[in-house]
């Protein structure tokens, strides 16, 4: 499958539109706004399956949440270094992705990071001093997990090693509860959390349309992308940051460094799959626009809009240049 955006329409964001058998709900989950909307021409259908949408993301974030003691994969971390420990086929698989994507990258994308990354408190301006991120990046390193396919164990090689799968699990989550809306026979569906998206169908016969936003001005857009059938993932050095002199740190850390990632703003990804967009997102926004542009071009069905240190919109090879925004002007 190729992406192509469809000819972008900015009135369709701000038009009136006829919500009839449209139904919507929002929540807090996983340390982000996730949000359902759905057309059903049978409300009880409906509602079942924003119920549905709000267990499974409740579900998937007392399983993979580190900040949750009793999660699976709190156990992880404190059980992984001492033994091989036998783990859910779920988050074996999940790891399983993310250990691919670390390949993929040369360990660009890597769940290690948080071996550094916990030291940071972005809401309460905390970050570890040099010293301590020399001492704890030994443990940034994605070969140090060992994974045993047919005990299904995950084993870390050294303790000190910890996983955060942040940078993938709210992807993973939206693709499950598209599946589960898809089940109960609902053809038109956008599911969000955070910046990840999975867009199911079209919406009142015409494609969704979102909007990414301007990483210095909130209430701008640079770009606005007609899509349908598709996932969608933005990260961005905007959302969990806080600024002290003239460094701004956030929550994307490369891995051979321990630091925030510098290289971009923001970086876009569209694709099948929100699961593979959301970490993709992650990759390429601290690959830089050069390296990131090789390697998304180099991979078939997905596609990537990049906006760099310097706020300069590049954008993959199977898309057009995109339409700016009248409000970035």
């Amino acid at each position: 499958m190729s992406v192509r955006l469809l000819p972008v329409l900015l009135f369709c964001m701000f038009s009136n539109v006829v919500y009839a058998n449209w139904y919507k709900q929002h929540w807090d989950i996983m340390g982000t706004r996730v949000s359902v909307e759905l057309w059903h021409s049978d409300k009880a259908v409906a509602d079942k399956a924003i119920n549905a949408v709000h267990k499974e993301m409740q579900r998937i974030d007392k399983t993979m949440s580190p900040f949750i003691k009793s999660s699976e994969l709190a156990y992880i971390n404190r059980e992984a270094a001492n033994r091989p420990i036998k783990i859910s086929e779920e988050l074996f698989q999940l790891i399983s992705k993310a250990q691919s994507i670390s390949r993929l990258s040369n360990g660009v994308f890597d769940i290690t990071f948080a071996s550094v990354g916990y030291l940071y408190n972005y809401r309460k301006h905390q970050r570890p001093d040099q010293q301590t991120i020399n001492k704890q990046l030994k443990y940034i390193d994605y070969r140090l997990i060992q994974l045993f396919p047919k005990t299904r164990k995950i084993y870390f090689k050294q303790k000190g090693v910890r996983i955060d799968l942040g940078g993938i699990a709210k992807g993973y989550a939206v693709d499950r509860c598209i599946n589960l809306v898809r089940q109960l026979g609902i053809k038109h569906a956008v599911i969000r959390a955070g910046g990840d998206s999975r867009l199911l169908g079209d919406k009142n016969g015409k494609p969704w349309v979102t909007g990414i936003r301007h990483p210095r001005h909130k209430a701008n857009y640079v770009a606005i992308l007609p899509l349908q059938n598709t996932a969608i993932s933005t990260s961005g050095d905007y959302e969990r940051f806080f600024i002290e002199g003239d460094n701004r740190y956030h929550h994307i850390i490369q891995p051979t460094t321990g630091k925030s990632a510098t290289a971009s703003q923001s970086v876009t990804v569209i694709g099948p799959d929100a699961t593979t967009t959301d970490a993709l997102s992650t990759t390429l926004f601290i690959l830089g626009s050069k390296k990131a542009l090789k390697l998304v071009n180099s991979m078939a069905n997905f596609e990537a809009i990049i906006i760099d240190k310097q706020g300069v919109l590049h954008y993959s090879s199977g898309l057009e240049q995109p339409r700016l925004s009248n409000k970035n002007n």
